[in-house]
């Protein structure tokens, strides 16, 4: 008896296509009703829910493996391994949408169809973290064993809203009624600021999962943070051009150091905190070169702030300033201003 072949429907289905060959089934195509499911290292299986006749020398679950990947519109698909391509060709493609994004998570839904004829929707669940591509895009990096990745990768621009959260949106055709719906996938994370020319976008600080832009230029004022930047795409010559600007308010804090408030939804807040090199001005504000991390490393941004800046902790800050002409403020290290 010659192997099998097996194909994917519309429908998600596992299907057994004869091709001309002599399987020993009965009939010569035949779908196989069941679910696909991932485990822990993201490698893909197909469970056969339907019974089988007792001639049917076919496996309850068929297990494969290979490369995920994203196609252009969206669409979740495996290039298979070499010992699976004899029986199902080189690619699996199935028909869904991206649900959900999670700091460590992308789930995807698949719809399918029952013996009885009843449409069903069910979740693939891929495990992994988050990273920004050199091309600003962002992509999912996709766990597999031995410390190995798969990429799929957001071919499209991404957006920020007012909640400061980053905001991925794609159209594709729906397949019953055949009109273009708009999904909408939404990041929930905090910003960072790693230079003049870096700024990040964190989804968790218990895991891997940034988003880490190169920028043209990063311009920091009284009420506001701005920073330039280019997303590339396929198909275009030129990067779409990003404003990302973080409104918030600068507040100095003895036992934390020079912090950047960004109010999120909720009315939660989260601070970027940074050191700094300071010093008065002649015309009542003080002239902060920024700093960061535990090394207090110069990221090469000057920053000004009104005397408004002294409220609070900043009163004594200031009055050590006055004293002083230049003081130095550090952040996440042991010596304080």
């Amino acid at each position: 008896m010659k192997k099998i072949q097996y194909e994917i429907d519309p429908h998600n289905r596992l299907v057994i296509d004869g091709s001309g060959r002599k399987s020993g089934l009965p009939k010569f195509r035949k779908v196989l009703y069941g679910r696909f499911k991932t485990d822990e290292n993201n490698n893909l299986a197909y469970h056969i829910k339907a019974p089988l006749q007792e001639e049917e020398s076919i496996p309850h679950q068929i297990n494969l493996k290979g490369e995920w990947s994203l196609t252009d519109d969206h669409r979740l698909r495996l290039t298979l391994e070499k010992q699976a391509r004899e029986t199902f060709g080189d690619q699996i493609t199935l028909q869904g949408e991206i649900l959900e994004v999670n700091e460590s998570s992308l789930l995807f839904a698949v719809t399918t169809t029952t013996k009885e004829g009843a449409r069903s929707t069910y979740v693939l669940d891929l495990g992994g973290v988050w990273k920004a591509d050199e091309f600003n895009r962002l992509s999912f990096h996709v766990k597999k064993e031995k410390g190995k990745y798969d990429i799929l990768t957001l071919t499209g621009a991404w957006e920020i809203d007012k909640a400061h959260r980053i905001v991925y949106q794609y159209e594709k055709a729906r397949l019953v009624k055949k009109k273009r719906q708009t999904h909408t996938l939404v990041f929930k994370g905090y910003w960072d600021i790693k230079d003049a020319l870096r700024v990040s976008y964190v989804l968790s600080a218990d895991t891997d999962s940034v988003f880490d832009f190169k920028a043209a230029s990063g311009v920091f004022k009284e009420g506001w943070i701005k920073y330039e930047l280019g997303i590339g795409l396929a198909r275009r010559t030129a990067p779409e051009r990003r404003t990302v600007t973080l409104f918030g308010k600068w507040n100095l804090k003895k036992d934390v150091g020079l912090v950047f408030e960004i109010d999120y939804e909720y009315k939660n807040t989260k601070a970027i905190t940074f050191g700094a090199d300071a010093k008065l001005t002649g015309k009542d504000t003080v002239l902060f070169r920024l700093k960061k991390g535990i090394d207090n490393k110069d990221i090469g941004v000057d920053l000004e702030l009104s005397h408004e800046i002294s409220k609070g902790d900043g009163e004594a800050f200031l009055r050590l300033l006055t004293s002083r002409r230049e003081a130095a403020i550090y952040a996440g290290a042991v010596r304080r201003w």
